[in-house]
């Protein structure tokens, strides 16, 4: 009785065996064919032909590296910081609203601002700690011209550096225009301006571009220099010869600014996991959940910094537990590293939703931030 069952699966994994055997034999005829023209060219032409092929497997091979390899990548980053407590009147608010400027003038001590520290290591971290993929040559070329983003490899640590980048970005735009001046009426500081117009510059200058055609300066290089201006801002600071207003309307400002930021980063994952609901074959998955990653991996440092800067008005208005929940929250967020990222339904089985569950830690974030701008209204 069983004989037809058995006759009916021989069968069936034979077809099958077949079908993968003309699949590979169709997939590996172009070698096939570069095998055969190659082994009948003469030695010059080999040699040629070869070292060209080498030099393109070893520029890969690179790129392979540097897009797998995420150099000194550390969840618990925020944690290893050893800030000293600012001392009362170099940045703090205190009854006076006193500055560095004016702690200075007090004969007090001025120290760095942590905020700033933290900002100007993850720009290291980002273009010379790890090599910044979205500037290469191999990323912009793409996968035999499909755009890497557009494909499950090689992207995810491209969008998880330009999801840290993003929050820099927002970082510097409320250093120079509210947090590096006195109420708005002083002038800008040179040091956070610059770090601000260099982390602006596009994201995938290489050298040569072709808008307009020519020789370029490209995006890692304007990052360093924001490192280098960030640095600098700090090393003014401690003498004195910068400011850090630490004020309670400009903290709030901030966070005001990121749960905007990261909002908008909700919504994008929202989007996605609504509309493209294929499980482990949406290409684009990935990316997006990564750029959220970044940007969370960004804030959680950030906001520890913060934290520090701003622990007189944290700690007067009452808002020490709010704050650390929100600390908790993001680092709670980096703890979601799956190895393939999954865009399936949310009530699926099989294939997981990692953007919903993304989207959840962003908007329980957000809802912690503007709890805390609320109380810092009041």
């Amino acid at each position: 009785m069983l004989d037809p069952v058995v006759a009916f699966f021989t069968r069936m994994f034979a077809a099958l065996g077949r079908g993968i055997g003309v699949g590979l034999a169709f997939l590996l005829r172009p070698f096939v064919w570069v095998g055969s023209w190659y082994t009948r060219r003469g030695w010059i032409m080999r040699l040629s032909v070869g070292g060209v092929f080498a030099a393109i497997l070893v520029w890969y091979g690179y790129f392979l590296y540097q897009t797998q390899r995420w150099v000194n990548f550390n969840p618990d980053y925020a944690a290893a910081y050893d800030f000293a407590p600012a001392p009362a009147g170099t940045g703090a608010e205190d009854s006076a609203g006193a500055t560095a400027a004016a702690g200075a003038a007090a004969g007090q001590a001025c120290r760095a601002s942590a905020l700033v520290t933290v900002a100007a290591d993850l720009v290291d971290f980002n273009v010379n700690q790890n090599g910044w993929i979205s500037s290469m040559l191999a990323y912009k070329l793409g996968f035999f011209g499909i755009d890497w983003d557009h494909t499950p490899f090689m992207d995810n640590k491209a969008s998880f550096q330009r999801g840290i980048n993003q929050a820099l970005r927002r970082t510097t735009v409320e250093l120079v225009d509210t947090i590096g001046r006195v109420r708005g009426t002083s002038q800008i500081d040179n040091n956070l301006q610059s770090a601000r117009g260099n982390l602006q510059f596009d994201e995938e200058t290489w050298y040569i571009g072709l808008n307009p055609p020519g020789p370029k300066t490209p995006t890692p290089a304007f990052y360093r220099a924001a490192v280098s201006d960030l640095r600098a801002f700090n090393t003014r600071l401690v003498n004195c010869e910068a400011t850090f207003d630490a004020r309670a309307d400009n903290l709030m400002q901030y966070i005001d600014r990121i749960a905007s930021d990261i909002g908008s980063t909700s919504d994008i994952l929202r989007e996605r996991s609504d509309n493209y609901s294929s499980g482990w074959f949406d290409t684009r998955a990935d990316d997006r959940f990564w750029f959220a990653y970044g940007q969370l991996y960004a804030y959680s440092g950030l906001m520890h910094a913060a934290g520090l800067d701003f622990a007189d008005v944290i700690n007067s208005r009452g808002v020490r537990p709010l704050w650390d929940r929100m600390e908790q929250q993001l680092r709670g967020a980096l703890n979601v590293r799956p190895l393939i990222i999954s865009n399936g339904s949310e009530s699926g089985f099989i294939m997981p939703t990692h953007l919903a569950t993304m989207g959840f830690y962003v908007l329980r974030v957000r809802s912690n931030m503007v709890e805390i701008r609320s109380v810092l209204d009041r």
